[in-house]
């Protein structure tokens, strides 16, 4: 019993000097950049979209970057009326924890979702106001290396249609019209979590929520874009729900066991 207690706090030791990837200030959200690289950084825009009534009357109603920030090098947060985002570094990315409360007019249909962006950065020759240089790591212009989880395992990402939760699709296809430039496809999403490997395939990012509505990618800035389920939140009412970033040295499978082990298989 004695001999195998300092190897328990060998092990604690050694996990607690594991480095964290780093936090920054970004014009629209949060940067995360793994042990000080450059080519290794990632944006989180929090939040850009909303769908089906969430935070606003409407199908699809734009967000907002004008939120209230705190950044420190391991944790920060982000608010909005009815929205605080913690984000909590940790060796291979960041744990996410949403609180929502329901600060509008209206009850949220179960289909409530909104969409935050989880990007490498801006892509040359698409105007924008965003400054952030682009990570070539993690741009994916030929769309082979992205990938979301559908009944037939992990499955490339190889356009820009939404691919929304199983669970909720007879419920959508009940009640959703939507634009040719939202394509939907016919291949349903069963985890929310997206992942994208390294331009050499030795690293892999990615954003994952426990509870999720669609999953869809490959808009100008190389976006990966997992939408929470936030729904269904009477007027006044609050959820809380988690999430997760990757950013670390591995696969598109690594990054899929690691999620499956925190939320459980999470469908």
């Amino acid at each position: 019993m004695h001999a195998v207690l300092p190897t328990l706090v060998m092990a604690a030791v050694l996990a607690a000097a594991e480095p964290l990837p780093r936090l920054m200030e970004w014009e629209r959200g949060v940067a995360l950049q793994q042990q000080g690289r450059a080519d290794l950084t990632m944006f989180l825009w929090f939040y850009e979209w909303n769908l089906f009534e969430a935070m606003s009357p409407g199908q699809h109603t734009p967000g907002s970057f004008k939120t209230k920030r705190e950044i420190g090098p391991s944790h920060a947060t982000i608010t909005y009326p009815g929205l605080h985002l913690s984000v909590e570094a940790v060796p291979d990315g960041a744990r996410l924890t949403l609180k929502v409360t329901n600060v509008s007019g209206h009850d949220w249909p179960e289909i409530a979702a909104i969409i935050p962006c989880w990007n490498p950065g801006k892509v040359d020759g698409v105007p924008s106001p965003v400054r952030q240089p682009l990570n070539v790591n993690f741009a994916d212009s030929d769309h082979d290396r992205s990938y979301f989880h559908s009944a037939t395992g992990l499955t490339l990402l190889d356009s820009r249609a939404i691919h929304f939760n199983s669970r909720w699709r007879a419920v959508l296809d009940s009640e959703f019209v939507f634009s040719n430039k939202w394509p939907t496809s016919d291949v349903d999403a069963t985890r929310g979590l997206l992942v994208r490997e390294s331009a050499d395939r030795t690293w892999v990012t990615g954003i994952g929520w426990e509870d999720y509505l669609s999953v869809q990618g490959h808009n100008p800035w190389s976006c990966l874009h997992a939408s929470i389920r936030v729904g269904p939140l009477k007027r006044g009412e609050s959820k809380t729900i988690r999430g997760r970033l990757y950013l670390f040295e591995g696969n598109r499978q690594n990054a899929l066991e690691r999620f499956d082990k925190e939320f459980s298989g999470r469908r």
